[in-house]
């Protein structure tokens, strides 16, 4: 089969690899530009994009695929996009919303060739459309989670539903675990789906059930010790690696990466206990005990190491 393919993350990585793996034609690849990483902020190819060289292939990296925002430039490529005469594109975490007249540009498969855009989305649709649906699921506590592979319209995640797989979220899953899981199952669904595409059936989305899965700000990761413990150790799952969960000792922020449940009472933020098991902090209702922690400089260390260099003790307060 002929695809266009547009993603970015490793999560899309994953699901490009199977299509070749499988021996589809990848005609194009379209993806995030290059952005400053690491140290020295070197300007770094999405993992789709390195990929994607690695075999050989064109790449695309605009900005927009709006004409109305793109003029010229992007009327060349739309023109590019059609010159492929594609079956099919299939998108994964792009990050970047498609004009409906690229999402009529291939040919289509399936009943009628109905099917001309597939998306990969790492949710039980309708629930948690939108951009960081993983982590938005361990926070909100969900018991399962899954893959939709939907038939795109230019709405926000509002397509059709052409296969869907669920499963129970692991009580000690954080959005890095959650989307290792996830990124495999969605390419084995998308490789179980285009080898039979006769067989695709186009069910619509419920119209209950939908929630959003806003965008993670930074200052979300702020732990609010007057919420309760589970509430907060979610969050600290969720929030792995993005955006990371921290609080304030005395002006030095502490990230808290990993931590558990305790059945103790306190003034919320105050530090209850403070030894090699654990830093124990009084929430809203219940405790945290942290046993992951980083402070600034210094990678994340195991709470014996973290407290040799820097102490935290019994009855201070946490902001």
């Amino acid at each position: 089969m002929k695809i266009i393919f547009a993603g970015t993350p490793p999560f899309a990585a994953k699901a490009l690899q199977a299509l070749l793996d499988c021996g589809h034609e990848i005609c194009l690849v379209l993806s995030q530009p290059d952005r400053p990483s690491g140290r020295g902020m070197k300007l770094t190819p999405s993992a789709v994009k390195a990929l994607a060289q690695e075999h050989g292939i064109a790449v695309q990296t605009p900005q927009t695929l709006s004409v109305k925002r793109g003029g010229e430039e992007i009327e060349k490529l739309h023109a590019l996009l059609r010159e492929k005469k594609a079956d099919l594109m299939v998108v994964a975490a792009y990050g970047m919303l498609l004009p409906q007249e690229v999402l009529d540009i291939p040919v289509g498969i399936g009943p009628h060739n109905e099917v001309k855009c597939v998306n990969i989305h790492a949710s039980l649709l309708p629930r948690w459309r939108g951009a960081a649906p993983i982590s938005r699921a361990i926070e909100a506590g969900d018991k399962d989670f899954g893959v939709t592979l939907m038939k795109m319209d230019a709405g926000l995640d509002t397509g059709p539903i052409l296969m869907q797989t669920s499963f129970p979220i692991a009580a000690d899953e954080t959005t890095n675990s959650l989307t290792e899981k996830v990124a495999s199952l969605g390419a084995d669904m998308l490789v179980e789906m285009l080898a039979n595409p006769a067989n695709i059936t186009i069910t619509p989305q419920p119209t209950d059930g939908v929630t959003y899965a806003h965008k993670l700000m930074k200052l979300e990761g702020k732990l609010d010790f007057s919420q309760p413990a589970e509430v907060l150790e979610r969050k600290i799952r969720a929030f792995s690696p993005f955006p990371s969960s921290f609080t304030e000792h005395n002006g030095t922020q502490i990230k808290i990466w990993q931590a558990t449940v305790v059945d103790q009472k306190g003034v919320p933020g105050q530090i209850l206990k403070s030894d090699s098991h654990g830093v124990v902090i009084a929430c809203g209702q219940g405790a945290l005990c942290a046993t992951i922690l980083q402070r600034p400089g210094k990678p994340k260390m195991p709470v014996q190491q973290f407290l040799q260099g820097y102490p935290l003790k019994k009855g201070e307060q946490l902001q």
